[in-house]
């Protein structure tokens, strides 16, 4: 049995090599696409080794020449591939990913791994000399950011070198999950498909109820009072989800879990989905003790907009919610007759077209306020004068970057562990801010 997992570590190490050097000895449109795709994942950080590897193996996987992998051009080129090498090209095909992941338990020959943004364990085999001497530097508790690829069932290898980021307190543990989800959005739930979609769900859930609070899928207040709104809003989104479950919300938490046999955990979920759970922007404040309501989860404006004359909270199903104080002035710049006689007009259509947080959906619905004038303002900002809206819009907003298809919202829930492990580091966060700083000797003389 030894022998056979070994020859199997073997084989497993010789393939991807193999498939590394195929891909970064291809000429042509192969190697363009592996240019364009390491391109769009470069963060303008000078790569070490260790991550331009991952993103070269990740690009045998996730790239695309045509409507074809790397993977599957490298198949078509070697007639001479076993069943069993097809088979294991195939299982990593659908099942390699990038994780964060905590080193739970280590042995002489395999360690096992926790993925922190799924909670999933793995028992991971070094499958080279290389990445078994690495393993015998690693720690329980360390973090390392890895791709790994199937072997069997049940066993797993380094797909490619490790990043090892150390034992992490829980704040700087927090911050490398929310760099992950920024940066690796592709591979946020890679290993649990089933907390993707209900990720989804919850966005396209909170666009219902917020269409159903305040009428309409766009609001414009002052920072004032929006802020005031969404607490209203959100009180009434924690209602309806404890009522969806047959709970009395006006109960004390002690009372529900006592009248209704629903577990402590699933009602502090269903509060946590409630607001979608963004762990930056939430908090969840459970009392079994006192006869208190329970309360929702904060959400608040972003700081900048809070004293906005004016702020847009615009909601889609797909897009998820996004706050804007100058959209009401973009739809003012559509409706004025002389588009060009409105001061900093320009600058506006810039920053639209420039700022990420602008998606497409927000371009499209400017589209449909008034195309003709849209058309006539980005002829004149671009000096393009042949541009045509319904024909070039596409093209233009992925020519500053913007995905055409939308990625997961900040407003989608995540799984009740991330949301308690970002509480916990908030917590101690303001535990460390809120102790008193000890006074500064003072000294004597100059100081240089």
């Amino acid at each position: 049995m030894v022998l056979l997992v070994d020859e199997m570590l073997e084989r497993a190490w010789t393939l991807k090599q193999n498939l590394i050097d195929f891909v970064l000895d291809a000429e042509g449109e192969l190697a363009v696409a592996l240019e364009a795709y390491a391109a769009a994942r470069s963060t303008g950080e000078r790569y070490d080794i260790a991550q331009q590897n991952q993103v070269i193996d990740s690009f045998t996987i996730e790239g695309k020449v045509g409507e074809k992998t790397p993977t599957d051009l490298f198949v078509e080129s070697q007639p001479d591939l076993t069943e069993s090498d097809r088979s294991l090209l195939e299982s990593w095909r659908h099942r390699s990913f990038t994780g964060l992941f905590e080193i739970t338990q280590l042995f002489p020959d395999r360690f096992e791994l926790m993925n922190w943004l799924t909670a999933k364990h793995y028992v991971v085999k070094p499958n080279s000399p290389n990445f078994l001497a690495e393993m015998s530097r690693f720690k329980l508790g360390e973090i390392l950011r890895a791709r790994i690829s199937p072997l069997t069932d049940d066993w797993w290898i380094l797909s490619s070198s490790p990043i090892l980021m150390g034992k992490l307190g829980k704040p700087k543990l927090a911050v490398a999950i929310g760099n992950f989800k920024q940066n690796h959005k592709s591979n946020l739930y890679s290993d649990a498909p089933e907390l993707l979609e209900q990720a989804w769900q919850s966005v396209e859930k909170y666009h219902e109820d917020f269409t159903e609070f305040f009428g309409s899928d766009e609001l414009t207040l002052s920072g004032y009072h929006l802020n005031k709104q969404l607490a209203e809003f959100q009180e009434f989104i924690t209602k309806k989800r404890l009522a969806d479950m047959g709970v009395d919300g006006s109960k004390s938490l002690a009372d529900i879990v006592e009248d209704a046999g629903v577990d402590r955990e699933e009602v502090k979920a269903a509060a946590i989905a409630a607001a979608g759970a963004d762990a930056k922007a939430v908090e969840v404040m459970l009392d079994s003790n006192a006869s208190a309501k329970m309360v929702m989860p904060k959400v608040e404006l972003p700081d900048r907009f809070k004293k906005a004359e004016q702020v847009s909270a615009l909601s889609h199903p797909r897009w998820g919610q996004t706050f804007l104080s100058t959209y009401a002035q973009f739809t003012a710049l559509l409706a004025a007759e002389d588009f060009s006689t409105v001061p900093g007009y320009e600058k506006l259509v810039r920053n639209y077209l420039e700022d990420p947080a602008i998606n497409v959906w927000i371009w499209q619905r400017l589209a449909k306020v008034n195309p003709a004038k849209l058309e006539q303002i980005l002829q004149t900002v671009l000096e393009r004068t042949d541009f045509q809206l319904d024909r070039d819009l596409d093209a233009l907003l992925q020519e500053f970057k913007k995905p055409l298809e939308p990625e997961l919202p900040e407003i989608a829930s995540v799984p009740l562990h991330l949301h308690n492990l970002f509480q916990e580091a908030l917590g101690e966060v303001n535990k460390s801010k809120s102790k008193p700083q000890e006074k500064k000797k003072s000294s004597k003389g100059f100081k240089s």
